[in-house]
């Protein structure tokens, strides 16, 4: 049977869906003996099994890099494996044979990436870039725009469609997606950048992930920052109620922490956040993640 969410998907344009609502399948799904998330096939490694192989794409982009990072460096836990756009961003970290070059436009080209593997973190997103000829002495904005044939809608929403029904299709067992804050407000000022509506495309495929019926974590960062993690007391919200208050950035390194954790519990599934976190030096940093994602009651 049809339903308004797959209605929606074929939509062309981001605003003819129907109101954001709790995926059908939570209830269902969440039913059952509760496991540790991906930690049981770990576990089981230890026992002479293989770590579970986990992809995350965007692997060249400053977010991504860390996660990778952190994937290769848990060899004991984990099978890292990275997708990049090109040759170049694949010798940035490192040009291994498990870095996989693809285009997440083109689902044929991803399609190696993908095979065998147990869960998906996705940290793609369309970048837009500033007009040239801008002189901030003179006063004024910037302007900005996307390249040809990556704007959000083929980045953000088509790219990652791929992504989601490529890995369904193998039967992976969880997809972590990293997004932006902001998604309830058709006007934040992200949206009118390039006029790509980047907030929307990205809630758009969020939906898709939340009414695919696999176990998602959908992650909603707050301002990024090129700092080092483990250092802060990180918050979890919803509807971007963090917004509203001073706390609202977050280092790169925590967020890439948030998405290797979400595969180790349970508490983490069928589950979409805010995240952001205190200044360095207030509260107490945050090492029990089992309890942040316990915290978590919204499933969109």
């Amino acid at each position: 049977m049809a339903t308004a969410a797959a209605a929606c998907v074929r939509a062309a344009s981001p605003f003819t869906c129907v109101p954001i609502r709790t995926p059908y399948h939570v209830t269902a799904a969440r039913r059952g003996p509760r496991r540790a998330g991906l930690a049981v096939s770990a576990a089981a490694a230890a026992g002479g099994g293989s770590p579970p192989t986990v992809l995350v794409t965007g692997a060249g982009g400053r977010t991504g890099q860390i996660v990778y990072k952190k994937l290769k460096e848990r060899a004991g836990q984990f099978v890292g494996r990275g997708l990049v756009r090109t040759e170049e961003s694949k010798g940035k970290i490192g040009g291994g044979d498990d870095v996989f070059i693809g285009d997440i436009r083109d689902p044929d080209s991803i399609a190696s990436a993908i095979e065998g593997i147990n869960a998906l973190i996705i940290l793609t997103s369309a970048v837009p870039k500033m007009k040239p000829g801008f002189d901030p002495s003179k006063g004024g904005r910037p302007e900005f725009y996307f390249e040809e044939g990556s704007n959000p809608e083929q980045v953000d929403w088509i790219g990652q469609k791929n992504q989601i029904d490529a890995a369904k299709s193998i039967g992976v067992k969880q997809i972590v997606l990293v997004g932006s804050m902001g998604g309830t407000d058709i006007n934040h000022p992200l949206n009118k950048l390039g006029n790509g509506n980047i907030l929307v495309w990205k809630r758009k495929a969020e939906q898709y992930l939340a009414d695919s019926g696999l176990p998602y974590t959908i992650i909603r960062a707050g301002g990024l920052q090129d700092k080092d993690g483990g250092l802060r007391e990180l918050i979890v919200g919803k509807d971007d109620e963090i917004l509203k208050t001073e706390t609202k950035t977050i280092a790169r390194a925590d967020v890439a922490e948030v998405c290797i954790q979400a595969l180790l519990f349970d508490e983490a599934k069928f589950k979409a956040f805010d995240l952001a976190s205190k200044p360095e030096g207030e509260g107490t940093p945050t090492t029990d993640f089992r309890a942040l994602f316990a915290q978590v009651n919204s499933h969109f």
